[in-house]
Parts: structure tokens; sequence; C-alpha cells
């Protein structure tokens, strides 16, 4: 049989290239998405960067360290604890110190300008160090020296801290777009310092410091650097990207290999006849079809290694200039990936093939021959009970999500992995359903119209094999796109709930209100303000798990007057300096309860339950008073109106009191829009590339699945020339057809999105948040436009090549 399977590919090549080319694919994927990941599994330790010549740095506390049965808990302060002032003079004593502040500083009506640039004493240009390749360092508070050479000195850039004249450019550096005040102006925008730099004998300055800061020298001054864990984080966003990528592409390909496998066995329907009637046994039929897929496999999963490998190069590449991943970040010298590519790709094959393997050899010769002419029982007793089985599967995890956690259906992880549950069991349903479909997608009156009925209904397996890479299409476009905009309109629709101010005054980004201001803000007429602050509160749960939950301090008061909180239980006025409000998401959210926290700067409290908030979408975080919230600046003022009061004279005396440069007012309605959340452009990078990859998969299978029918079927085109159909009738028969089943499969991809969709809804209700579903029709009509685009081509192009023969000459071919 080994003879026989071999022939049969060399023969039957057009056959095959479908799998082939989807394989080769799917290993190169793989191959790179494995090197990706082997080569992001170690982040190396950056070098210092902003204090790179600096000896000696001294950084306040800025991590909470809790004991616990298991070892020390971490987690990152809110409100790092400043450095004392009894240290910074002890530290004076032994040599120059050097205060370091770091804020936001945005450029507005600046083309040639970065959006975000980061602002900086002067005094600390000295540690980088930064050369000042033109002009001088400022020297009043409205002379700026920036990094670049995106501007000059002299000219005028209007930032959010006001306009100011830039006197000095600086070298460039790779990790930030800076921009150097005063001394005196950066200690007024940011008067809170963090860290020093010191030039004494470091063991003199661990002396002097004690346990009240961090003494970083070597290596360890990276850790004063900006966001010094940046390169982790990213690596951890690139492995979920890579992983969730490597994931859809077998899971993809396994669909169009079985498919094309399938639809190949029942084309050769009467070849197998042929071979039991010469004597071959089922299991023998088996063994030659199980060795095409070996062949096939083997070839295409090789192939598909030497094209990953010459692929994660450029991918690594490309994904460090689009800042995915680290600027250092390249593929290593790993082989593991390609041997799991390798035998992945085999096994796909395999898999892909044992099914079509066991319906070819369990029919007899006549029975094969019989079915040659007609197809019947298109959907095999196996299938249906896989596909029961896949649908149970999916209802009892999402039963078993909904009654326990439904908070774990709004994670990325859950709405990306359980649609794939529901698409299989819906694609191995299809033969059922695309028969009253097609009939009802073709139900016009007329020769054509009957003519797509019938001939989809004689053609089921046919119409199976295109249908299912379109549902699975369609059904992954939906159920991802659609889970990301559902969640995001369930978040505005929150946030549209809670707000209740006629006003939100918020400060340039990055900083807070000074008291000035907060003064001059609470001296407007018939405005009632409610000053709050962003903080963080940790509990320690089972005793062995630190949890951080996002805060914010605010006074009872003014926050019921300007906020509706979703509270489940107890009051807003409740709240006081002893007690904090929480959500069900604690583990203790009983009102009464006493539950031991941490604050934003590490202190440790017990305070009372005043009241619960549902859960929601997830950002109902916990209320404190300011007292509770230390070293917390006011980042945002709800504004409600008083009775009488007129809401444009409120507005105008709103915009004189806060200033030029000193923040924004928006409406209510101006606010939610703007607070809108959007996808992150990881995750968004990261559904489009599973899209695309199912995108591609489709093609292929759909182009291989209509090229094999459409040759197949001369004879039949044969027929419908002789009875007197002109060539264009018989070409349009062949398009209407092709999109009649495309159009049937993007149907059962929507109901299958809309399932699924349904299920994230059940448990945003579940949750207390607002549930709609939100369905991407641009999205779904572009995918599904593709997919006929794709099947129209792949349908007409054959059939017209065919149509060049004479019909007498197609009505002799014999198998």
């Amino acid at each position: 049989m080994l003879s026989v399977a071999l022939r049969t590919l060399r023969t039957r090549w057009v056959t095959f290239t479908g799998s082939f080319v989807a394989l080769c694919l799917g290993v190169a994927l793989l191959t790179v998405t494995g090197l990706a990941l082997a080569s992001s599994a170690t982040a190396p330790e950056r070098a210092p960067e902003r204090f790179a010549a600096a000896p000696v740095v001294v950084k306040g506390q800025d991590t909470l360290r809790v004991p616990t049965p298991i070892g020390d808990r971490e987690s990152r302060l809110a409100h790092p604890r400043p450095i004392p002032a009894a240290t910074v003079a002890e530290l004076r004593k032994l040599g120059p110190v050097v205060a370091d502040r770091s804020f936001t500083v945005r450029a507005t009506k600046a083309t040639d300008a970065p959006t975000d640039l980061v602002g900086h004493p002067w005094s600390t240009a000295a540690f980088t160090p930064y050369d000042l390749a033109a002009g001088r360092a400022p020297r009043t508070a409205d002379e700026v020296a920036v990094t670049g050479d995106w501007t000059r000195p002299g000219r005028q850039l209007h930032t959010d801290r006001g306009p100011v004249r830039v006197v000095g450019t600086l070298s460039s550096r790779d990790f930030e777009n800076a921009v150097f005040f005063t001394d005196a102006r950066a200690a007024q925008l940011s008067p809170s310092v963090t860290q020093l730099a010191v030039e004494a004998d470091p063991a003199a300055v661990r002396e002097a410091v004690g346990d009240s800061a961090q003494v970083l020298t070597g290596n360890a001054r990276r850790l004063a650097d900006a966001d010094p864990g940046r390169d982790g984080e990213a690596l951890t966003a690139m492995n979920s990207l890579f992983g969730t990528a490597g994931g859809v592409t077998a899971f993809v390909s396994v669909f169009v290999v079985a498919s094309t496998f399938a639809f190949a066995v029942a084309q050769r329907r009467r070849e197998f006849a042929l071979l039991r009637t010469a004597g071959a046994t089922p299991g023998q039929i088996r063994r030659s079809v199980l060795t095409e897929a070996l062949a096939v496999g083997a070839l295409a999963s090789a192939t598909g290694c030497v094209l990953g490998s010459h692929a994660a190069p450029r991918l690594a590449a490309w994904v460090a200039d689009n800042g995915l991943a680290p600027a250092w970040f390249t593929i290593g010298d790993h082989t593991w990936p390609y041997h799991a590519a390798f035998w992945t790709g085999l096994l796909v094959a395999l898999c892909g093939a044992t099914a079509a393997s066991w319906r070819a050899g369990r029919t007899g010769p006549t029975e094969a021959l019989r079915e040659a002419s007609a197809e019947s029982g298109t959907i095999t007793r196996g299938r249906l009970l896989c596909g029961t089985a896949l649908l149970l599967a999916a209802a009892v995890t999402l039963g078993l999500s909904l009654a326990g956690d439904s908070a774990d259906l709004l994670h990325r992880k859950s709405y990306i992995i359980r649609p794939m549950l529901l698409i299989t069991a819906a694609a191995l349903f299809s033969p059922l359903v695309l028969r009253p479909l097609t009939r009802l997608l073709a139900w016009l009156p007329g020769a054509c119209a009957m003519l797509v009925r019938e001939n989809t209904a004689a053609g089921m397996r046919r119409a199976a094999a295109l249908a299912a890479p379109v549902l699975v299409t369609v059904a992954l476009a939906g159920s991802l796109l659609g889970a990301t905009a559902t969640l995001n309109r369930a978040k505005t629709a929150e946030t549209s709930e809670r707000t209740t101010a006629a006003f939100v005054v918020t400060p340039p980004s990055g900083t807070g209100f000074d008291e000035s201001a907060l003064r001059r803000l609470r001296a407007v007429p018939g405005a009632e303000m409610s000053p709050t602050s962003s903080t963080a509160v940790h509990v320690l749960e089972d005793g062995v798990a630190l949890i951080r939950s996002d805060a914010r301090a605010a006074t009872p008061g003014p926050l019921a007057a300007t906020t509706r909180l979703p509270l489940a239980a107890g009051e807003v006025s409740g709240l006081d300096d002893d007690s904090i409000i929480v959500n069900e998401e604690w583990q203790r959210h009983r009102v009464g309860d006493r539950v031991r926290v941490w604050l934003g700067d590490g202190t440790p409290r017990t305070l009372r339950i005043a009241a619960v908030m549902t859960t929601g979408t997830g950002d109902n975080g916990v209320y404190v008073t300011p007292r509770n919230a230390p070293g917390a600046t006011v980042d945002r003022i709800d504004v409600a109106l008083t009775d009488d009061a007129d809401p444009n004279t409120v507005a105008t005396a709103l915009h004189r009191a806060l200033g030029t440069g000193n923040g924004q007012i928006l409406t209510r309605d101006a606010w939610i829009r703007a607070t809108h959340p959007e996808t992150s452009r990881t995750t968004r990078l990261g559904l489009l590339l599973v899209l695309g990859i199912a995108l591609l998969y489709t093609g292929i299978s759909v182009a291989n699945t209509m090229v094999m029918a459409t040759s197949d079927r001369a004879r039949d085109l044969a027929v419908l020339r002789l009875a007197g159909a002109t060539r264009w009738q018989v070409l349009r028969l062949t398009g209407a057809e092709a999109l009649t089943v495309v159009a049937a499969g993007a149907l059962l991809g929507l109901l299958v999105a809309a399932v699924n969709l349904a299920g994230m809804a059940s448990a945003l209700a579940l949750l207390s948040a607002p549930a709609t579903i939100e369905l991407p029709w641009q999205a779904l009509g572009t995918t599904t436009a593709v997919c006929a685009l794709l099947a129209t081509t792949s349908a007409l192009a054959p059939a017209a090549l065919a149509l060049r023969r004479r019909p007498s000459e197609l009505a002799g071919v014999r198998e």
C-alpha cells in the first residue's frame, strides 16, 4: 500500500496542495513563535541609564514586604515613601546631594515635538551624562533644555505646564525624551523627593541612611530609572501574544487539514471501492490514507521549519521596532522549537487524516460504488458524538464559571480560549444545518435558484468543507473583537451610571492640584467640589496572597453628591477615617467586619468595612478617606451644581479659577467620552494576528476545496452546457453556489459568536454590570466579504478553464 499511496500523491497532487501549504505555514508559525518564546524566557539585566554617572543613588522605600508562612510577599507601593529630612541632612554632611524629580510634560501645539516628555531638574543632567549640543542651561522659570534634534534654541514650546522657551538642546537618549527645568521650577512642579544622587563613599552613605531608604550602587542604580521592570512586562505581553498565535495556528490548521482529507476521501470513493474489490482490506485502506498524510505532513513540516528559521529574525526586528518587545530582543540559538514545531505538524496531519481514513476503510466495495453517484449520510456517528461532547463541554464549563467565578469570563485568556469549544462543535454539526439553511438562502423562484438548492444539497460534503473555515473565521472575529467591544461598552456604561457630577476637573498629566488651586476652585459660587486622589490598598488573603486594589481617597459628603456608587450593602455616609468601602471581590466583604490592610505608602491599618460595592467589570475599586491615603495628591475634582446654579456661569468661573495650563475642565458627557476604555495596543495587535492567521487558513482551505470540487464537476458542467445553458450562465451558477455556502457558513459563525457573547453578557449581569452585546459588524462584514471573494474566485477560475473544452469531450470523461 505504500507504493499506492506514493503514486496517489503524485497523480492527485492538486488535492494535497492545500494540506501541504496549510501545514507548511502552520509549522513555520509554530517555529517562529517557539523561537520567540524561547528567546524571551529571561530578560538581560539592564545597565543604569539616568544615573550611570552617579556614584550612589538613595531611593525611598517603594516596595511593601509582608511576611507569610511561605515567605515574604511583595507589592509595589502606590506612594513611595519620601526620604526623611533628617536622612537628607546627614547625607549632605558626606558630600554633594542632588534631589531628583521626574514628572510628565505634555507638549501641545507643536507638531514636531514628542507628545510626552519627562521633566527633570537641570542639576540631574550631569549624572546621565547628557551632552549640551547647542545653547545653554536654563536659568529662569520659563526656560528649558530638551533632548533630541526636533527643535533648536530660541523656539517657543507650548506645554501643559505653560509656555516655555527652549534655550538648549542635548544629545538624545533611547530611554526618554527629557525636558530640563531649573531646579527651583522643577521643585514647584514636583515637590516630592523620593530619589537623591549622592557623591560620597557608599559605605558611609549606607551607615547614614540605615533602614530609612534604599542605597543603590553599581548595576542596582537601574532601579532608580523610570519603570525598571518594563523589559519583563514587555516580554510577558509578547509571550502572551505569541502563545495565543501558536495555539490558534494549531487549532485552525487541524480544521483545514481535517476538512481537506475528509473531502478528498469523499471524492475518492470509487477509487477505494476498486481497491476493496481487488482484495484490499479496510486496514490497508486506512493505512494508505494515513501514509499519504504522513508523507505530506513530514515534507510540509520540514519545509515549515526552514521557513520559520528565516522568518523568526525578521519578526524579532519588527516587534522591537514597533515597541512590542525591548530594543535588545533578538532570536537566540535554540533547537527545541524546531522539534516541537515539526512533530506538532506531523501530529496535526495524522489527526486530521484519522477520521477520514476510518471512513474510507469501513465501507464495503458494493456500498462504496453505490455511494459514488450520490451522497448520503453526510454526518458520521463519530462526528455526531464528538460534536455533542464538545457542545456539552462548552455548556458545562460556561455554567460552572457563571456559578463560580463569573469574573473569570471577562479575562482575555478566557474569551480567547473558551470560544474554541463551541466553534469546533458547530463545525462538526454543520452538515446537519447546512442543507435547510442553504435551501432557505436560495428560496427565490427560478431555474438558477433551484439548481443552487439542489446542487448544494447533493454535494453536502463539499458544502461542509467550504463552510467550515468560513464559520471558524467569522466566529473568531465576532467572538474576540465582540468580547473586547462588549467589555469596553460595559465599562463606559458603568462610568456613566456612576458619574453624576456636572463637570470633572483634571490637572496636567502626571501631576495633582496644589492647595492654592484647590482654594480657588472651592471658592467658585454655585458649585460643590469633591476632590479625590488615586491611591491603593493591600490586603493579605488566605494568609499567603498579598492582593493590591486600586483605591480613591474622598470625603464622604461631597463624594455622595457627585458620585453614585454601585453599593450592594452599607452607605457612603458610613465612610470615615476608621473605615473603608470595598467590593464583593474581596475575600471579606461584610459590612461591620474589620480588615487589616496596608495603605498606599505601606502603613498598616485595621479598618471597618462601611459599605460594599458590586464587582462590576473590575473597575469598582476601594474608597478611603484622605487621611488613609498619605502621599496622594488630588488628581480629579468632581463638580456638582447647587439647585439655582447656571451651568454656563459655573463653567466660566471654573476656567477663571483654574487658569491657563493648569488642567482641563470637561462636562460630564465629555468626561465619559474621554475616559472611554480602549483596547491596548498589544491586545489589539494580538487579536488582529489571531484573525489574520484564521483568515489565511480560510483562504487556503476555501481555495483548495473549490479547486478540487469544481475540477471534479466537469461532467456536471458539461451536462448543463448540453442542456442549453450558456457559458456565462454556468459560471453564474457556479459563483452563486459558492456565495450561498459562504453565506451559510457566515451565518453559522455569527450565531456561534452571538452565543459566546451571550455567555459574557450573562457574566456581566451576574456581576451587576451593564450587559449589552456588541457585535463588530464592520469586521464581520469585511471577513465575510473576503471569504466570499476567495470562494467565488476559486470556483470560477477552474470552471472557466473546464468550459474552454467542448461539452461533448467533458461529458465523456471517466473517473
